[in-house]
């Protein structure tokens, strides 16, 4: 049996300003902006002062369970514009060494296992792919463009047609942090 409303909140923190209009909702932060669009979303949104209320009429257990879900995106966007997300990934090899570049929009990564052509990985949005020594380093405000650019570059080094337990290079995340370092 359906309930007559469901609804969650969420606490703005000081320091950030959140607007919704259209269910599009903007977070304002010491770091920056991000906006997202939750128009696809059969819930409704509003924001009172400090108080953010996601919440939906008769909802179905679809409904209901999209509430959490985009409960969950603004407190994550929260995060971002207060602190920013980073992870940390770390090049492995036993033979070959592996050389890794950031170029535009991709993460270059040559000599894998000692192929002589260049894989590719993409990164997405505004974050910031930094290589140091065997330690690759991405930022951003956004988690879901941070965490999908590290496993795109996990994914670019997948080892194929080989023994995994013996072929152990490639590059693998090693650290998730709250907080851009």
């Amino acid at each position: 049996m359906r309930q007559p409303e469901i609804s969650k909140t969420i606490q703005v923190p000081d320091g950030v300003d959140i607007n919704i209009t259209e269910r599009k909702v903007t977070v304002k932060g010491t770091k920056g902006t991000l906006i997202r669009d939750f128009s696809h979303a059969a819930i409704s949104l509003e924001c009172d002062d400090r108080l953010v209320r996601i919440w939906a009429e008769w909802p179905r257990r679809k409904e209901t369970a999209l509430i959490g879900t985009i409960r969950s995106h603004i407190l994550n966007m929260i995060t971002g514009v207060e602190k920013g997300f980073s992870y940390k990934l770390k090049i492995v090899f036993s033979h070959f060494p592996m050389a890794v570049k950031v170029q535009d929009k991709f993460v270059i990564i040559e000599n894998f296992t000692g192929e002589r052509n260049i894989r590719k990985a993409k990164k997405l949005g505004d974050v910031k792919v930094t290589v140091q020594g065997e330690d690759i380093t991405i930022e951003g405000l956004n988690l879901e463009d941070v965490s999908q650019t590290a496993a795109n570059i996990e994914q670019a080094t997948k080892v194929k047609n080989k023994d995994p337990r013996v072929f152990l290079d490639g590059v693998y995340v090693f650290e998730r942090n709250e907080g851009m370092a």
